[in-house]
């Protein structure tokens, strides 16, 4: 069986059937079977056919038809039309008097011109491209060293300005980031062209070496050089760096250059800070050796869930109940909202325009109250329900959601950026599938830095944790360096005006202050705060914090 099985595989068949081979066309290079002999006689009656035994079969060109004559093979090539013609068309055809020449040579010819251009692609142009191909990668690679110096030096200046021009910074770090990407662009779009460029080259180079053993006379006549096409490189890029330059005049002017943008800060001139930056400028510029306690607010409240301070001197609580309360600083009841909730809102927080949002757990919405009047904004993902609530700086809305609940059942938690109703940004693992929150059933606390930095309180892991605007982690705070006698139990977390990190500490009865990059400051433990849980910052820097079984507010000044 294995030798009829050789034998079969090496059968060549019919050009027209799938029986076995025993005539040849020597003039059209055709194997045929004795059957099909009268049906290529038949297709092509006009035309002479020397039918011979197929191991008797001559190699040889085949000559195409003439279209002008019937039954005429071309012989020769009209330079002039760059065609095949027959005897007839020189004679007295269309083709009287061109200058021809035999079809044999033209097919040398193009043969010849075939296998030149192959060997000069192969041993010359694609060579070029590849060592340009491995220059571009060494440039992009220094492109990209470039912008990451240019951000080192901006965080460099960035410490010797004030927190208050934070947004000129940003303004230079999307100016530098933008430009590199301009770059970064254009160097990928060339490399993109070169490396498509070679991979056609490879293909013209794989139809070539087969076009050039073709015995097809069309084909072969139809080619078309390209090599002139691939001679030069496509145009280079034409890189332009920015230059980041500063001058720094102490106490009297500050000013920083990056890519035609220009910022000037002058001693007593404040024209660009936001209210409350500029608030916090006047005397105020460190924190307080020693805090002070200005006002004590009981509430009806116990336990007290959230506080969320609301312009100069009030702020909306909520506890227990459906209902949410705004009071004043000297604890008088200002407006009273009893919400949609079947039990009590996940959270609350207060947008740019000072308007009351709370998100409802069961709805899986978050609200907001507008004239007296619910609308919902956000309908969380199936399957997630709506917790903590950060209304940030821009305008976005950070909303905590988790999945799974119960002693038995861990949930998971993850923090989605809002931008309207539309998803922004999720911010729940650090790019290599790990996952940034640990599992676990309390609540993740967010406050968004002047930075663009996330804040998050994680008291699954006792843990504070910031990632920066891409939702990279930045750095972990686990509450050791302030030296306390229980473990850290992170839960509200807010951050000021000159960027600090301030965080309540249940179980230790204090508050812990870092600078934006994690590191500690001082803890907060001088006055008498029992379980502190709720906690806000005012326009005027002020904290506003709440105990969670008492329900009391204590007002303090810390800068």
């Amino acid at each position: 069986m294995a030798t009829s099985t050789s034998w079969a595989q090496d059968v060549i068949t019919c050009d027209l059937c799938d029986k076995p081979t025993q005539q040849f066309c020597n003039s059209c290079q055709v194997n045929l079977c004795d059957t099909c002999v009268k049906k290529h006689r038949d297709e092509f009656k006009s035309l002479m056919h020397e039918i011979v035994p197929f191991l008797e079969r001559k190699i040889q060109l085949v000559f195409p038809e003439c279209r002008e004559h019937s039954g005429q093979r071309c012989e020769v090539n009209c330079k002039k039309c760059n065609q095949p013609v027959c005897v007839k068309c020189i004679g007295l055809g269309p083709h009287k008097g061109h200058d021809v020449e035999e079809l044999t040579e033209t097919h040398e010819n193009k043969v010849r011109k075939i296998k030149s251009d192959t060997e000069e692609i192969k041993a010359k142009i694609i060579p070029k491209y590849q060592n340009e191909d491995q220059n571009i990668g060494n440039t992009i690679s220094k492109t990209k060293t470039k912008i990451e110096d240019l951000g080192k030096e901006s965080k460099k200046l960035r410490k010797l300005w004030h927190q208050e021009v934070d947004n000129i910074f940003d303004k230079i770090d999307s100016l530098s980031q933008s430009l590199g990407e301009e770059n970064l662009n254009a160097l990928q779009g060339y490399h993109n062209k070169i490396r498509n460029l070679i991979s056609e080259m490879n293909k013209i180079v794989k139809q070539n070496e087969k076009l050039s053993s073709s015995n097809n006379l069309i084909e072969v006549n139809k080619y078309q050089s390209k090599l002139n096409e691939y001679q030069d490189f496509p145009k280079h890029v034409d890189l332009k760096f920015p230059v980041l330059a500063s001058n720094i005049d102490t106490g009297k002017e500050l000013g920083i250059e990056i890519g035609g943008y220009t910022a000037i800060l002058k001693q007593m001139s404040q024209p660009s800070l936001s209210t409350d930056v500029s608030r916090l400028t006047t005397g105020i510029g460190k924190l307080m050796d020693k805090v002070r306690v200005i006002a004590t607010i009981p509430t009806t409240y116990g336990p007290l869930y959230s506080v969320s301070c609301v312009g100069e001197a009030e702020a909306w609580i909520y506890g227990k109940n459906k209902a949410i309360t705004r009071i004043d600083i000297h604890g008088a009841v200002k407006d009273t909202v009893t919400t949609t909730c079947l039990n009590w809102p996940g959270d609350i927080s207060v947008t740019k325009g000072r308007e009351l949002m709370y998100s409802d757990l069961i709805s899986k919405t978050v609200n907001i109250v507008r004239d007296g009047k619910y609308e919902t904004l956000i309908t969380t993902p199936q399957g997630w329900r709506p917790g903590r609530l950060c209304s940030t700086r821009s305008g976005d809305i950070l909303v905590q959601v988790y999945t799974g609940s119960g002693p038995q059942r861990k949930r998971k938690n993850k923090i989605i950026r809002y931008q309207g109703q539309n998803i922004k940004q999720e911010i729940n693992n650090d790019g290599q599938g790990n996952p940034i929150f640990k599992d676990g059933n309390y609540s993740l606390f967010m406050s968004e830095n002047n930075n663009g930095d996330v804040c998050v309180s994680d008291l699954n892991a006792y843990t504070v944790v910031v990632v920066d605007k891409t939702g990279r982690v930045r750095f972990r705070y686990d509450g050791k360096p302030a030296r306390r006698e229980k473990t850290f139990g992170p839960a509200a977390i807010v951050t000021d005006a000159l960027s600090q990190i301030i965080v309540t500490d249940y179980n230790n009865d204090c508050l812990h202050i870092l600078d934006q990059n994690g590191q500690f400051l001082r803890c907060v433990d001088d006055c008498g705060l029992k379980g502190p849980w709720g906690l806000s910052v005012d326009i005027e820097g002020k904290l506003w914090v709440g105990s969670w079984q008492s329900g009391e507010i204590k007002v303090i000044e810390y800068l």
